[in-house]
């Protein structure tokens, strides 16, 4: 009996956190379109997310350019198929493979630190002293870091692409002697609009529901200094999880849109 009702309450707790969640997102398209427009905000959201998130996005980019095809490569030579390198590489981390693994490496910097400085901020009281003070807090740091996430994302996702397919052409170069020219214009006679397209689309949505998450974790986050780190730690992992399901809708939509 007890552990039913642990299961009970469990459930009850989940689906009142999506009813929140939801509320939540509906509240951010409601202040989005509204004034005041916090556009210093918002432009300094945009660089501390996307210009400090350029090395971490190129490393892992890089790295995974050089792992992706060492691995791949003695594969593809048992059947003779190593021309096919550049082309398989360029359309696996364009289509699937980039954006995930980008998504994923700013949900764990870029969502734990939206959650853990609105937690901070919530556990110190200074958003109640901001509606004291006449200032709209909802609009000044939810909109505004909600907003900078769905716009940079996918330009951190091309960044990371960029740099991951300069990896792969490095071992390509080392190991089978291909040029770089080569091997560049295989990758973009192989990558096509239908590729391009559903990767951009969804990089969007991985951007929102980043700073969604993370925004909300922080922005309810419980009082004192184990809720910020509470917060911090499920903004990572409810990212985590909702980017997977992105991932599998859009992968699923995009697949009937084109056999259509």
């Amino acid at each position: 009996m007890t552990q039913s009702l642990r299961i009970v309450e469990r459930t009850k707790a989940f689906f009142t956190e999506i009813g929140d969640l939801s509320y939540f997102s509906l509240r951010f398209f409601k202040e989005v379109f509204t004034r005041p427009y916090e556009f210093q905000e918002l432009l300094r959201q945009c660089y501390h997310i996307g210009n400090r998130s350029l090395l971490l996005v190129g490393v892992t980019g890089f790295i995974l350019g050089l792992v992706f095809t060492l691995q791949s490569r003695p594969t593809l030579m048992e059947f003779g198929a190593e021309s096919w390198m550049p082309s398989m590489v360029g359309i696996s981390i364009v289509r699937e493979i980039g954006p995930v693994i980008t998504a994923l490496i700013c949900a764990g910097r870029i969502g734990s630190g939206i959650g853990a400085e609105l937690g901070s901020m919530k556990v110190t009281e200074q958003i109640d002293a901001m509606e004291v003070s006449g200032t709209n807090p909802f609009k000044y740091l939810v909109v505004t870091r909600i907003t900078a996430t769905t716009l940079m994302l996918p330009l951190l996702i091309i960044f990371g692409d960029a740099i991951a397919l300069f990896g792969s052409a490095i071992i390509e170069n080392i190991k089978g002697a291909v040029s770089y020219q080569l091997y560049f214009n295989q990758v973009f006679d192989a990558i096509k609009f239908s590729d391009i397209i559903p990767a951009t689309i969804k990089s969007f949505f991985f951007g929102f529901a980043i700073g969604l998450v993370g925004c909300y974790k922080g922005y309810h986050c419980k009082k004192g200094t184990a809720g910020v780190g509470e917060a911090s730690n499920s903004a990572v992992v409810y990212t985590s999880m909702l980017l997977f399901v992105i991932d599998f809708i859009a992968v699923f939509v995009s697949d009937i849109f084109f056999e259509i």
